[in-house]
């Protein structure tokens, strides 16, 4: 009996004292100019972030020149700090693989791969060791993007890097349909999962039950290993009789809080436009639905992933670097969503 309390005392003493995984928080950085502005900068520092994920460009097909081509490069005003590295990320417009054949992913492979090299000089790094596609392939294009992807990881100048892919929860949960992307990992996208073109007061940048219904029972067995991206952003998502009509850039909590231009609705996110708003382009009548995240949000969110994700190192890259909009959550706040992980 002794032998057997000694040894079920020693199972305890083990999975009790058992390390959890190294998290390693970060962020994307999501603008066309990169400055390294001091206070976003701290936020690297306090975090202790080593990298920074860095959208490089978007890749859309010009129906012109009927040829893939980068829309909105990244120019770097200032060089990234020293004590962080880079990580590439190139966003590539789904349409794109239904435009073309394997041999111009070839072409595309390669042009990429020099892009983001050329960008990597430009921000004064030497290398970089981890390069992030970020595309929202579905069925129909999944052969094509997935060749695309090896022809990637073949070529000469990736030569020992990693290289990710984006992964929304559709593409978790009907691993069948969906398949598996030949590369070293992904990343679960934990945002933008609720229908924003839906008119309602439903929140689309983050949802529990979307969660709930997409991973809880198929994150633990997905086959690739994942890191994490969850939400900072904000958005004021425009609807004109009751139909979707964009986001505007130019309608904040401010002029959301100016009862001479809008009404909120009762317990609702809703918010009615009262006359013509010439400056943001909407007109009396149109409907703002703001979504925001909250701290809480993201807890519920970390506290879910940390159940059904299997343990092991991984980064977590919260969207994105922007003083406007971390001021809103309180650095024990995200502290404790790290802690989760």
């Amino acid at each position: 009996m002794r032998k057997i309390s000694i040894l079920v005392i020693s199972v305890i003493l083990f999975f009790g004292c058992k390390q959890k995984p190294v998290v390693h928080p970060t962020f994307y950085y999501w603008r066309t100019d990169y400055q390294n502005k001091k206070a976003e900068t701290n936020y690297l520092d306090q975090f202790g972030s080593k990298s920074l994920y860095v959208r490089i460009m978007d890749v859309d097909f010009n129906p012109d020149l009927q040829l893939p081509v980068p829309i909105s490069p990244i120019k770097f005003s200032d060089p990234l700090p020293k004590q962080v590295n880079i990580v590439p990320v190139v966003f590539i417009v789904n349409q794109v693989f239904n435009k073309v054949d394997t041999i111009q992913t070839a072409v595309m492979a390669n042009r990429i791969a020099k892009f983001v090299a050329e960008k990597v000089k430009q921000v004064g790094k030497t290398t970089y060791t981890e390069l992030q596609i970020d595309c929202d392939w579905t069925k129909g294009t999944r052969n094509r993007y997935f060749k695309f992807l090896e022809q990637l990881s073949n070529l000469p100048l990736l030569k020992g890097k990693t290289i990710s892919v984006t992964l929304r929860l559709h593409q978790i949960k009907n691993v069948v349909s969906s398949g598996i992307p030949p590369v070293d990992k992904g990343i679960l996208m934990c945002y933008n999962m609720g229908n924003l073109r839906k008119y309602g007061d439903q929140n689309s940048i983050l949802d529990q039950h979307e969660m709930d219904q997409y991973l809880k029972d198929y994150l633990e067995q997905y086959p690739l290993p994942l890191d994490v991206a969850l939400p900072l952003f904000e958005w004021a998502v425009v609807f004109r009789n009751k139909q979707y009509a964009g986001i505007s850039k130019r309608i904040g909590k401010t002029q959301l809080g100016d009862k001479k231009l809008f009404k909120q609705r009762e317990n609702s996110i809703l918010y009615d436009l009262l006359t013509d708003y010439p400056a943001a382009g909407l007109k009396k009548g149109d409907v703002i639905r703001w979504e925001q995240v909250s701290a809480k949000d993201l807890l519920l969110t970390s506290k879910f992933l940390s159940r059904y994700l299997a343990p092991r190192e991984r980064n977590l890259v919260f969207y994105h670097l922007d003083i406007d909009l971390l001021k809103h959550f309180k650095n024990e706040d995200l502290q404790k969503v790290i802690t989760d992980f």
